[in-house]
């Protein structure tokens, strides 16, 4: 699979700054501030129908091997990475809902789909940075909407050469997700909360990696603006159609439409990269919530930031600056580097921008969008778990919603239709028990204890333990003290062991 160690497999989505996979991951932003992205992805050729005989390990294999030629001993890495830290033989179960599939991302140690990916990524920089012969620590900075930053910790924790420092909002994210964070042990991890959204962590973020870039430390990130991220999320579609196949629900060869709840927009851009590669996609249906930028883009070609920030009980999608998005628009504008700087730039200095006519007619050759009001996401909680006994967590209720919709919409072609899960209900407590009618109290814990009284099912032992578990972070800042917070840790020894 490798096109050789010299060969430049990436390239930023902003100039032709380029770099093999292993840079890619180690660095995780380019140095001019755009993505990387393998330019010929959709060129190269990929029998996905290998993918029939494989089990999940062994596609891991080979869709990373393909997506990372210059990583060495690959299945190695996945077998590192996923082999014990699942609840399940499957990383991502297929379980039927009324006339749907639920695709339940929820399975690892955090509850929360980012494991799938989060798992395999420090596996992959310790290991890029093994074959570049590189000596220096790795910091990993990293925002958070709620389920990223514990995943990140728990995959990074106590990792030799490697610290992790992770950026959450304040008041931003569930009870149950902030405790996930705060209580984490390990030597090499800080945690520190942001008075401000998802976006302002994000954006102090990539100002501490244009500000530290080429210090005593290397950085890089955990978000899925890096490749190393984004990659291993193919998986779980791949998955999802071979788990149908082999069910009897589709033919090999059928089309079938994924609704993706998404604020960020990389576990949706994961959808699109495997339409690239052959599988057999048909829509794929961006799913918002009230903070709906991507919805309006994908309808109109028009993102446009400026809106108010709403905190909903999705957290994970509140994001009005959607990283990801611009790996779509570099693949659909044909490479336009010139295009894409312009379009983040405008978006920089105005807060929106617009996309010529082609672009968006690329766009939505591929992409649906709708989005839930917290009305919409209350009743399609309270729906699906009533006529199909299912629980769902906001996020999947925010897709069940948008589903909905879509098949009432002319887009629908009847395609068999796949709703990602991304979170644990139990992550979630308050919203989810009063949505199937149950009492809340206001303490996440008992909500959660409660929940699984009304609902007949167990919580998992990782969230139900967090209760007992000390608080180790208590650190809040304001955003523009973000890269000094940053720089004080590099400088001072802040990590009790790297």
């Amino acid at each position: 699979m490798s096109r050789g160690d010299n060969v430049m497999s990436y390239q930023s989505t902003r100039s032709a700054a380029a770099a093999n996979s292993l840079e890619a991951v180690l660095t995780g932003i380019a140095p001019d501030g755009g993505l990387y992205i393998d330019p010929s992805i959709a060129a190269r050729p990929f029998d996905w129908r290998k993918c029939l005989s494989l089990d999940e390990l062994g596609m891991a294999e080979m869709l990373l091997g393909f997506l990372l030629p210059e990583f060495e001993d690959m299945g190695a890495l996945v077998r590192r990475a996923y082999l014990g830290r699942f609840e399940n033989d499957r990383l991502s179960p297929l379980v039927p809902c009324g006339d749907v599939h639920v695709l339940e991302l929820f399975h690892g140690p955090t509850s929360a789909f980012k494991d799938v990916a989060l798992s395999m990524l420090p596996q992959l920089i310790t290991q890029a940075r093994r074959q570049l012969g590189v000596p220096d620590n790795i910091v990993i900075l990293t925002a958070t909407s709620g389920d990223t930053g514990k995943a990140a910790l728990e995959g990074f924790h106590d990792v030799a050469g490697t610290g992790i420092i992770v950026f959450y909002p304040d008041g931003g994210v569930s009870p149950v997700q902030r405790a996930q964070m705060v209580t984490q042990a390990g030597r090499n991890v800080c945690v520190c909360a942001v008075r401000g959204n998802f976006d302002d962590c994000q954006r102090g973020v990539k100002e501490a990696f244009a500000a530290l870039r080429g210090g005593s430390a290397r950085l890089s990130s955990a978000n899925s603006i890096n490749i190393g991220r984004l990659a291993p999320q193919l998986i779980y579609y791949f998955s999802a159609y071979v788990q149908l196949a082999a069910s009897g629900a589709i033919s090999v060869g059928d089309k079938v439409d994924f609704i993706v709840p998404t604020g960020n927009f990389g576990d949706i851009l994961a959808g699109y990269y495997a339409r690239l590669l052959g599988l057999p996609v048909g829509r794929l249906v961006c799913a918002s919530n009230e903070n709906n930028v991507l919805a309006d883009f994908i309808r109109t070609g028009v993102y446009d930031a400026r809106r108010p920030f709403i905190r909903t009980t999705s957290p994970s999608m509140d994001i009005l600056v959607s990283s990801n998005l611009e790996r779509l628009l570099f693949l659909a504008s044909g490479g336009d580097c010139s295009a894409v700087s312009g379009w983040m730039e405008a978006l920089r200095r105005d807060g929106v921008y617009s996309v010529d006519a082609g672009t968006l007619a690329n766009i939505r050759a591929v992409f649906s969008a709708g989005f839930a009001s917290e009305d919409d996401v209350r009743a399609a909680i309270s729906r699906v778990w009533t006529e199909s006994g299912y629980l769902c967590d906001p996020h999947t209720a925010v897709a069940f919603s948008v589903l909905a919709e879509y098949r009432r919409g002319a887009e629908y072609t009847g395609n068999k239709c796949v709703v990602l899960s991304t979170a644990s209900p139990f992550k979630f407590p308050a919203a989810v028990l009063s949505a199937i009618g149950g009492n809340v109290t206001g303490d996440g814990f008992a909500d959660m204890a409660a929940l699984s009284r009304l609902s007949g099912r167990a919580a998992p032992e990782n969230l139900a333990s967090l209760r007992s578990l000390p608080v180790r972070h208590t650190d809040v800042i304001n955003r523009a003290d973000l890269t000094r917070y940053v720089s004080d840790i590099l400088s001072n020894g802040g990590f009790d062991s790297i």
